[in-house]
Protein backbone atom coordinates (compact mmCIF):
# COMPACT_ATOMS: atom_id res chain seq x y z
CA UNK A 1 0.00 0.00 0.00
CA UNK A 2 2.94 2.63 0.76
CA UNK A 3 4.25 1.57 -2.49
CA UNK A 4 1.67 2.37 -4.34
CA UNK A 5 0.62 -0.72 -5.76
CA UNK A 6 -2.38 -2.50 -6.80
CA UNK A 7 -3.12 -4.83 -3.64
CA UNK A 8 -5.61 -7.64 -2.65
CA UNK A 9 -6.85 -6.95 0.74
CA UNK A 10 -6.58 -10.33 2.39
CA UNK A 11 -2.84 -10.05 2.05
CA UNK A 12 -3.00 -6.96 3.44
CA UNK A 13 -4.66 -7.74 6.35
CA UNK A 14 -2.85 -11.08 6.90
CA UNK A 15 0.55 -8.57 6.79
CA UNK A 16 -1.51 -6.42 9.45
CA UNK A 17 -2.13 -9.24 11.87
CA UNK A 18 1.74 -9.93 11.08
CA UNK A 19 2.49 -6.90 12.84
CA UNK A 20 0.24 -7.21 15.63
CA UNK A 21 1.52 -10.72 16.31
CA UNK A 22 4.79 -9.22 16.15
CA UNK A 23 3.96 -6.60 18.71
CA UNK A 24 2.10 -9.20 21.21
CA UNK A 25 5.21 -11.55 20.99
CA UNK A 26 8.78 -9.36 21.18
CA UNK A 27 6.25 -6.27 23.05
CA UNK A 28 7.37 -3.74 20.17
CA UNK A 29 6.41 -2.99 16.43
CA UNK A 30 8.52 -4.65 14.04
CA UNK A 31 9.23 -1.15 11.85
CA UNK A 32 9.95 2.23 14.15
CA UNK A 33 11.40 5.58 13.19
CA UNK A 34 10.56 9.29 14.49
CA UNK A 35 11.51 9.62 10.69
CA UNK A 36 8.30 9.25 8.89
CA UNK A 37 10.97 8.70 5.15
CA UNK A 38 12.88 6.64 6.87
CA UNK A 39 10.00 4.28 8.46
CA UNK A 40 8.57 4.09 5.33
CA UNK A 41 11.57 2.37 3.80
CA UNK A 42 11.84 0.03 6.50
CA UNK A 43 8.65 -1.50 5.70
CA UNK A 44 9.41 -1.36 2.29
CA UNK A 45 12.70 -3.61 2.75
CA UNK A 46 11.12 -5.85 5.71
CA UNK A 47 13.89 -4.09 7.78
CA UNK A 48 13.06 -5.57 11.35
CA UNK A 49 14.70 -7.15 14.01
CA UNK A 50 13.16 -10.39 16.29
CA UNK A 51 14.44 -10.46 19.76
CA UNK A 52 17.00 -13.54 20.67
CA UNK A 53 13.68 -15.05 23.25
CA UNK A 54 11.69 -15.35 20.44
CA UNK A 55 11.45 -19.11 19.74
CA UNK A 56 12.49 -20.44 16.36
CA UNK A 57 9.04 -21.59 15.38
CA UNK A 58 7.44 -18.00 16.05
CA UNK A 59 10.44 -16.08 13.94
CA UNK A 60 10.00 -18.38 11.05
CA UNK A 61 5.99 -17.50 11.44
CA UNK A 62 6.34 -14.31 11.62
CA UNK A 63 9.06 -13.76 8.71
CA UNK A 64 6.63 -15.73 6.84
CA UNK A 65 3.60 -13.51 7.45
CA UNK A 66 5.62 -10.26 7.43
CA UNK A 67 7.13 -11.29 3.67
CA UNK A 68 7.01 -8.24 1.35
CA UNK A 69 6.72 -10.14 -1.36
CA UNK A 70 2.64 -10.65 -1.27
CA UNK A 71 2.71 -13.60 -3.78
CA UNK A 72 5.52 -15.76 -1.31
CA UNK A 73 3.60 -14.56 1.96
CA UNK A 74 1.63 -16.96 3.79
CA UNK A 75 -1.95 -17.67 3.33
CA UNK A 76 -4.52 -18.10 6.37
CA UNK A 77 -4.31 -21.79 5.17
CA UNK A 78 -0.13 -21.73 5.87
CA UNK A 79 -0.65 -20.13 8.86
CA UNK A 80 -3.10 -22.72 10.23
CA UNK A 81 -0.81 -25.24 9.42
CA UNK A 82 1.98 -24.02 11.01
CA UNK A 83 3.72 -25.39 13.97
CA UNK A 84 3.92 -22.53 16.05
CA UNK A 85 0.17 -21.90 15.46
CA UNK A 86 -1.33 -25.59 16.47
CA UNK A 87 1.14 -25.88 19.57
CA UNK A 88 -2.27 -26.03 21.91
CA UNK A 89 -4.78 -27.44 19.94
CA UNK A 90 -8.10 -25.74 19.33
CA UNK A 91 -11.11 -26.59 21.57
CA UNK A 92 -14.50 -25.68 20.11
CA UNK A 93 -16.66 -24.23 23.34
CA UNK A 94 -20.42 -23.99 23.16
CA UNK A 95 -21.69 -21.02 24.44
CA UNK A 96 -19.49 -18.44 26.48
CA UNK A 97 -17.14 -19.02 29.53
CA UNK A 98 -17.41 -16.93 32.68
CA UNK A 99 -15.45 -17.94 35.32
CA UNK A 100 -15.62 -21.51 35.49
CA UNK A 101 -19.05 -21.50 34.17
CA UNK A 102 -20.17 -22.08 30.66
CA UNK A 103 -23.08 -20.26 29.84
CA UNK A 104 -25.20 -21.90 26.70
CA UNK A 105 -25.99 -19.53 24.03
CA UNK A 106 -29.09 -20.23 21.94
CA UNK A 107 -29.27 -18.97 18.32
CA UNK A 108 -32.80 -18.20 17.44
CA UNK A 109 -33.98 -18.20 13.92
Amino acid sequence: MIAGKKYFGLQVDIWSAGVILFALICGHLPFEDPNTTNLYKKILGGEYKIPKYVSNDAKDLIKNILNTDPQKRYTIEDIRKHKWYNMNPYVEKHGIIVGAHQIPVFLLG
